[in-house]
């Protein structure tokens, strides 16, 4: 279950990856955008400001997170994106912070590029941090002898996202003209345990929907120090949390 208070605690960290790809995005005037994984639709939001003339539609599987997007006034769908397929009109497609998530959104990807129209426009960013300190604690915790009966099969792929070359090559044969890039951001955390509680509102999610209150308690007790370890907190109070991710904007056509 996502909880959209957690996501959005760091709400303007977690942001500035859309908007670097939007403004890659040369789209002047849509006739329809959608966003697949709206989640709570703060960011969905900015789509509706910046093309006002432009029908919105937004999706995202979980019910909690439509429901938030729902209050700001967004047409949001609860819907999974493999299902998705874009109508005649639809102009642009952003998909932010959700395709890793998807285990065949390389293949999503080609079909969506093969029913769009000349012209349209595709934009995705997806996290590339997988095998960083905070994800590897996160599977070696849940994979050890405290943990294994309850986590052992959850799944922790170690590379469920593609290196912008391997994007690029993929929707260039698909007919496309690709940008694609990564960067890695350096967010500044304040408060204690920044780290686990950024990893609250994603990456931990599948862990705590396994867990009773108390289990998830416990975990969190016995992760903290392990991320706290690897992401030491400076004398001022900041934590310095490093945060690779992959974007690709296609044109069709």
């Amino acid at each position: 279950m996502w909880n959209p208070d957690a996501y959005l605690t760091f709400a303007d960290q977690r942001g500035r990856a859309f908007f670097d790809l939007m403004a890659r995005v040369g789209a002047a005037a849509p006739r329809r955008v959608v966003d697949l994984g709206c989640g709570p639709g703060n960011l969905t939001a900015t789509l509706a400001r910046r093309w006002p003339s432009a029908v919105i539609e937004a999706w995202d599987s979980s019910p909690e997170m439509v429901q938030e997007a729902r209050g700001r006034g967004l047409d949001a769908h609860v819907g999974d994106v493999a299902d998705w397929a874009p109508q005649p009109d639809t102009d642009v497609v952003v998909s932010n912070a959700t395709l890793h998530w998807v285990p065949q959104h390389r293949e999503l990807l080609v079909r969506w590029a093969g029913l769009l129209g000349t012209g349209s426009w595709l934009a995705l960013q997806v996290p590339g941090n997988f095998d960083a300190p905070s994800h590897r604690a996160i599977r070696d915790l849940a994979r050890g002898p405290s943990w294994s009966a309850l986590l052992g099969d959850v799944a922790f792929p170690d590379a469920p996202v593609d290196d912008p070359e391997r994007y690029a090559g993929l929707l260039t044969d698909a007919g496309c003209a690709v940008d694609a890039w990564e960067t890695t951001y350096l967010h500044e955390l304040t408060g204690p345990h920044p780290v686990s509680e950024w990893l609250t509102g994603t990456a931990l999610r599948p862990v705590r929907s396994r867990l009773t209150d108390a289990q998830w308690q416990r975990f969190r007790e016995e992760l903290i120090p392990l991320l706290d370890a690897a992401y030491p907190m400076r004398p001022d109070g900041r934590t310095f949390f490093p945060f690779r991710r992959i974007f690709v904007v296609a044109q069709v056509g």
